[in-house]
Formats: C-alpha cells, sequence, structure tokens
C-alpha cells in the first residue's frame, strides 16, 4: 500500500506543481487540467507560527535591549508582511482552496507565505546572534528555543511544498514540539 503523502508529492511532481505536496491535499485530473486542493489551516498554522515567533522573542527586553530599536524595528517590518501575506492568503482562500494547474494566483499566495516566513526567521535568527554575548543565558535560552521551533516550521513547510534546501543540522523537535512551542494549534 502506498504512503498518502507520498502518493500526492508523485502526482504533483508529475502535474508540474509543488504545492499538491501538502498534507491532507488531494489531487484530481481530469483531461488536461490537474486540481489540487490545499490543507489552508497548515498554511495558516505556519504563517502564525512566524507571528508567535516574532512575539516571543521581542518579548525578551533583554534580546530586545541588545539588538536595538533599528533591528527590532527590522524585525517588526518582516513579521507586518509576514502578517499581510498571511490575511490575503487567508481571505483569498477561506476555509479550503482549489487550484487548477493553470492557476497561479493561489501558488502566489502561498509563495510569499513563505518568502515572509522565511524573512522572519533570517531577521530572528541575525538579532539572536548579535545579541548572543549581550544577554543572559536564560534570555537567550528563550529566544533560541522561538528560533529553532521557527526554524523547524520553515523547513517542514519547503519540505511540504517540495522546495530543494539543505536540511537544517540539528534540528531535534518535529513540527508538532514547533507548533506547540510558538502556540499554534493545527
Amino acid at each position: 500500500m502506498r504512503n498518502p503523502s507520498r502518493r500526492c508529492f508523485l502526482r504533483a511532481l508529475a502535474a508540474g506543481s509543488a504545492i499538491g505536496v501538502l498534507g491532507a491535499c488531494t489531487v484530481s485530473t481530469s483531461g488536461n487540467v490537474t486540481t489540487i486542493t490545499v490543507n489552508v489551516a497548515k498554511v495558516k498554522a505556519y504563517g502564525t507560527a512566524g507571528l508567535n515567533a516574532v512575539s516571543t522573542i521581542l518579548s525578551v527586553a533583554a534580546i530586545a535591549s541588545a539588538i536595538g530599536a533599528p533591528a527590532v524595528a527590522g524585525i517588526e517590518a518582516a513579521s507586518v508582511a509576514l502578517s499581510a501575506s498571511l490575511a490575503a492568503f487567508s481571505t483569498a482562500a477561506g476555509s479550503s482552496v482549489t487550484v487548477t494547474y493553470d492557476n497561479t494566483s493561489f501558488k502566489t499566495a502561498i509563495d510569499s507565505v513563505l518568502a515572509d516566513l522565511k524573512a522572519v526567521a533570517s531577521d530572528l535568527a541575525a538579532a539572536i546572534s548579535g545579541a548572543n554575548t549581550k544577554v543572559g543565558s536564560s534570555a537567550l535560552s528563550t529566544a533560541t528555543t522561538a528560533l529553532d521551533a521557527l526554524q523547524t516550521v520553515v523547513s517542514v513547510f519547503e519540505g511540504l511544498l517540495g522546495v530543494v534546501s539543505a536540511r537544517r543540522v540539528g534540528a531535534t523537535m518535529t513540527e508538532a514540539q514547533a507548533l506547540a512551542i510558538l502556540h499554534v494549534a493545527v
């Protein structure tokens, strides 16, 4: 018996669309039209995880102070962009979305959420790296745990979308653990 996730992945590759590999996807083909139904809850959960990571890390006063106002402003700007792309996707998709092979608008919306999520993760990683020697171990531990969780979510999201990238070295948590750390329920 074949694994449904693998089946979705193979069908999506055959259709030329990496979006079909999202968890709980359904793929159907009628003639030359391939229709993919996306798990909207997963996309929303990943975006929310990014927003929660920003909130968690910037709420650690020692981190926010150590990285300085310009870095905080940059992180907040990335968070605003993520929030906007997530809101646009949520409004357009509702509770589910069906994408036909030639419909790129939802693929673009999902790619935008991923790009903004990656920008937030990158900005937070730079901030934590810069604050590393300026804050106590407790504050650093809280921030690092939130960042690790966010990077796990980004890695899982990329994997679900079929993005080829090097797996994060040292990833020690599951998607469920990462989402729990960032206070997101799917």
